[in-house]
């Protein structure tokens, strides 16, 4: 077993020499010719070659082995030219320019040595002999590329669906070349459309740019286009509504290449092609991430994720993993989500250690536990109740989790000496009208609390809404739909900010990368969206129309909720860090005065928090939110009719 795994790597090497023995033998010829047309053409084809025989075969074989060795060396036959791409030629280009150093070297040391074996070759020989050696082995092996590209146009103007592509980009590009190498995909590129008035009439692959968004409809029925392709993944969420209205009206099956967001690994490839979705819509324009910085807080380093099962914190463990964490502690409360992240994550990310750990963030003793034994550098907490009603009849719960599970993971960090920690907060946390709100402004000013004590680099980062995390609207209109509606909403005017839980999750990242201690981020969420316009406009991307064949109905808002989420207290001040999509507060202290450097405001924070413990701990729900207010002043709460 021994002796064949030793020799393994020899017989790879001779498979691919056999995979390429007609270019081996073919070169072996021109590697004859070469020099013998390349001493013709420096005396303009009168040449006494009976003269010069013996040195001609000189150079023929020391330039014959320098070929030989170099593209050996270089990997030459171990392509498959059928194949072959810009990186190819890149590659026989230099292989050229060495064959051309070569020559004149071997040529030079050979004249030193013994100068009569090559006295009657021209020392421009084997300059002219490695530019020929170039065209000729270049020519061959591109000519295979070129009729492999003409085989398969031919067959793909035979049979397949006829596509318009949409967006003459890089994206369009690499999807429009992958439909051409594969045709056995059924889908025919016929042509681009795009904007841009320099592309207009211009051939990329071959395949013409026919006009621009406003032609649409006119080119799916002047050439039979069978569906078409959205790809753009860097427009915002308003060209694609305007795309997507046009395309409607052509009754022709459009889908979309995911946003850059989604794309984070940065293919394009046919399997990315999805139907429009409703993320789409309200898509936001593409940022740039700066990932060195990230990767410079992650790489090689001990992560730990609480939540690591929920919507957030399983896109976190994702993205984490992408920058190399030496090891990634999956913390959570339920085992099948911990399980299915954890599972997920052994295949796409098989060379990084991670551990799953079942905690409860409520359980300071199991914390503890888990630092001594992982010992984590990096803590994103994302551990949380979040659903407004809910914690509004569960007031306990919310303080418990929310609260006490936050003051637990960030004081246990601080025990330990986890340099970053990273909360994830929301912007309900803003003026709050809801317990899940106030105990989420009270779990940023703990992690303050402890970040101003230690001076560690311990922030919270607030955003709002995601797109399709578990429970949120998205989810649940498209069950209503399911069940042939209706879709039912609170208030017409209910507005949210949104983002996608990929975007929220790398400007998090990033935030936690310039952390300083006690700092409160906040995300540039764009727009705040109309939840009316949402399900309209996923009603009609399900095919259906709004009141014949699903009904709308508004219920009125419920306890804790507000028609408009704010994205600041009325005394911080917000100002731009050197990314333009992350804030950061500036003037300092955290609101309502109760968790600063003062000693007797930080004994105020502690002595309302044992009293939270304590309400919680014994079902006192009338008592939980008058406390919370003496935390969180701006806390404006009514209490609810129904409780559970």
């Amino acid at each position: 077993m021994n002796i064949e795994d030793q020799s393994s790597p020899s017989l790879i090497k001779v498979s691919y020499l056999i995979r390429n023995r007609y270019f081996f033998l073919l070169d072996l010829f021109l590697f004859a010719l070469t020099p013998v047309f390349a001493v013709a053409i420096r005396h303009d084809w009168i040449v006494d070659f009976p003269r010069i025989q013996a040195d001609l075969v000189t150079i023929i074989l020391m330039f014959g082995a320098v070929k030989l060795l170099l593209f050996f060396v270089g990997g030459l036959y171990q392509q498959m030219w059928q194949h072959a791409s810009v990186d190819e030629l890149a590659k026989i280009g230099l292989l050229g320019l060495l064959v051309i150093g070569g020559n004149v070297l071997s040529y030079s040391a050979l004249m030193m040595v013994h100068p009569s074996l090559v006295s009657s070759i021209p020392r421009s020989v084997p300059f002219i002999d490695g530019v020929l050696t170039l065209l000729v082995v270049g020519g061959l092996r591109f000519s295979v590329r070129v009729f492999e590209r003409l085989s398969t146009n031919a067959s793909g103007t035979r049979s397949g669906t006829s596509v318009l592509v949409v967006g003459a980009g890089d994206a369009g590009v690499m999807l429009a070349g992958e439909m051409q190498a594969n045709p056995q995909m059924g889908l025919r590129p016929i042509g681009f459309v795009d904007d841009d008035p320099h592309k207009a009439g211009m051939r990329i692959r071959g395949i013409k740019v026919l006009g621009n968004r406003s032609d649409i409809v006119e080119l799916v029925t002047d050439h039979k286009i069978g569906q078409i392709v959205i790809a753009m993944p860097t427009a915002s969420g308003k060209i694609i509504r305007e795309l997507n209205d046009i395309c409607k009206q052509t009754g022709v099956k459009t889908r979309i290449i995911p946003g850059v967001f989604e794309l984070l690994d940065g293919s394009v490839n046919i399997s990315k092609l999805r139907n429009v979705a409703i993320e789409d819509l309200l898509r936001r324009e593409a940022v740039s991430i700066d990932d060195t910085s990230i990767r410079g807080q992650i790489e090689g380093r001990r992560v730990l994720v609480t939540g690591a099962g929920g919507s957030i914190g399983s896109e976190l463990c994702r993205q984490i993993a992408r920058f190399g964490p030496a090891q990634l502690i999956l913390l959570g409360h339920g085992e099948n989500s911990i399980f299915s992240i954890a599972n997920e994550l052994s295949y796409s990310s098989s060379e990084i250690a991670l551990s799953p750990f079942i905690a409860d963030v409520r359980d300071r003793q199991r914390l503890s536990v888990m630092m001594k034994r992982y010992k984590p550098e990096l803590v994103f907490h994302a551990a949380a109740h979040k659903h407004v009603s809910l914690m509004e009849l569960n007031p306990s719960e919310a303080v418990t989790n929310n609260i006490v599970g936050t003051q637990n993971v960030v004081e246990v960090s601080s025990e330990h000496n986890v340099e970053r920690f990273v909360l994830i907060s929301t912007d309900k946390a803003v003026n709050p009208t809801s317990v899940m709100g106030a105990t989420k402004r009270v779990a940023e000013l703990i992690v303050q609390d402890v970040a101003y004590r230690s001076q560690k680099a311990y922030v919270a980062v607030r955003f709002g809404n995601v797109l399709g995390s578990s429970g949120s609207v998205i989810p649940i209109f498209r069950e209503q739909i399911a069940r042939g509606g209706p879709i039912t909403l609170t208030h017409p005017e209910v507005r949210r900010y949104f983002m996608t839980i990929p975007e929220a999750v790398q400007l998090v990242l990033q935030a936690g990368s310039m952390a300083a201690a006690g700092g409160v981020y906040m995300l540039d969420m764009g727009e705040p969206v109309k939840i009316a316009d949402l399900a309209a406009d996923l009603i009609r991307l399900s095919g259906l129309e709004i009141h014949k064949d699903i009904e709308i109905t508004y219920t009125g808002l419920r306890q804790g909720e507000k028609l408009f989420e704010e994205l600041l207290l009325d005394d911080e001040h917000f100002v731009r860090t050197n990314h333009e999509k992350i804030f950061v507060l500036k003037n300092g202290k955290p609101g309502s005065g109760t968790a600063s450097n003062n000693g007797n405001t930080i004994k105020t924070l502690q002595g309302y928090l044992e009293l939270l413990r304590h309400h919680a701990a014994e079902g006192n729900k009338d008592e939980i939110r008058p406390c919370l207010k003496k935390l969180v002043p701006e806390f404006h709460y009514q209490v609810p009719d129904i409780s559970i």
